[in-house]
């Protein structure tokens, strides 16, 4: 990996539940908590001493009851019984949709199925605290789909979060709402809160202002000549090309890979304050994902092809690799419940064809902190 050599501004911004107090403080190449990165193993993985990968599914091959999806992309886990499900979006058009595989207690693949189907550029999305799963299109007027990551029930279509062009969802248990970040070079961040929470099917959605106030979209669900969410309200702040979300302990971090930033929004502090300014070789900022512990893990988007980690004190570091995949990018880092397995995909793999046969989704296992 190249050395990361970057300052970034940060202040009063709580990460996970750490104060981020001293502007001074900046984020700092450094090595990882779980030491350097080894020579890729035998599926072009380079991971640290103790940790080890293996091949779940692949694009246009039967897995379960399905031929897993192309352009594999946003994911979560789900606890299944003593055993879990990982979903996955398929960020193709018309036939995008998602689809599940299901892992026994130790860890064979059970099954596998479509949860979601007919939909357009599936590609980030959000796990919710009653176990569904939130499929955002990232197309003009693109929706969201509560889905059943079970396989048991249909998905329903949640227009009352806005008709944009989607990325990501995280939602917030503690304050009762849905973060939204915009695929878009002006887009916005957004907060759904739900007239019941629990159900989504009708709310408030509002807009992050540039004075830290949220307002109210006046019309989230614009026709197609109308004007679209984002140039709704004449104070909305705006954010370059907004990806993946993560909620934790009173922040929502989301990145925004115009200007390959990773922002923090304070709860408390009703502010947006940038954590990584870019500028060193975390490039391309996509997925995010964290733990309970206060790890963030940063998925690229081309660059070197790593998932990086952000810890609590302020150090940056690879904990993955992929080797002679530059025409991918990284997708859909989620943890099982106990936190012991990561799962994700390169969308276009090895051959960088994205609505083909190139994706594959990945499992690592090892020492992870909690």
């Amino acid at each position: 990996m190249q050395r990361r050599t970057f300052l970034t501004s940060v202040s009063a911004v709580a990460l996970s539940g750490a104060l981020w107090q001293d502007a001074a403080n900046a984020l700092t190449a450094g090595e990882s908590p779980y030491g350097p990165l080894l020579a890729p193993d035998a599926n072009g993985v380079a991971l640290p001493a103790g940790f080890r990968s293996r091949v779940v599914a692949r694009s246009g091959r039967s897995v379960g009851r399905v031929l897993w999806h192309p352009a594999p992309d946003g994911g979560a886990c789900f606890a299944d019984g003593t055993g879990w499900i990982y979903v996955s979006n398929s960020e193709v058009p018309l036939v995008g949709g998602a689809s599940a595989l299901r892992f026994s207690a130790d860890g064979s693949v059970t099954d596998a199925y479509r949860i979601l189907s007919g939909t357009n550029l599936n590609c980030a999305g959000g796990r919710t605290p009653w176990n569904t799963w939130l499929s955002c299109e990232e197309i003009f007027r693109g929706k969201v789909y509560e889905t059943d990551p079970y396989g048991t029930r249909g998905a329903q279509q949640r227009p009352a979060m806005g008709k944009f062009k989607h990325e990501a969802a995280a939602c917030d248990p503690d304050n009762r709402v849905v973060y939204l970040t915009e695929d878009e070079s002006d887009g916005c961040f957004y907060r759904f809160v739900p007239a019941v929470w629990g159900d989504l099917s009708s709310g408030r959605l509002d807009v992050f202002c540039t004075d830290n106030v949220w307002r109210a979209v006046p019309d989230p669900t614009p026709g197609v000549f109308a004007k679209q969410t984002r140039q709704q309200v004449s104070s909305a702040r705006h954010f370059n090309g907004g990806e993946g979300c993560h909620y934790s302990a009173g922040v929502c971090y989301f990145t925004a890979k115009g200007d390959r930033k990773v922002w923090a929004y304070s709860v408390a502090a009703q502010t947006i304050t940038s954590i990584y300014d870019g500028g060193g070789s975390l490039d391309g900022v996509d997925n995010i994902t964290g733990v309970p512990g206060g790890d963030l893990y940063v998925a690229e988007d081309g660059g070197n092809m790593e998932i990086n980690i952000i810890t609590p004190d302020r150090v940056v570091a690879p904990v993955m690799r992929l080797d002679g995949q530059s025409s991918s990018e990284i997708t859909g880092p989620a943890f099982t419940p106990d936190g012991s397995r990561l799962y994700f995909s390169s969308q276009r793999g090895t051959s960088g064809e994205k609505a083909g046969t190139g994706g594959i989704t990945y499992e690592v296992t090892g020492p992870f902190r909690h």
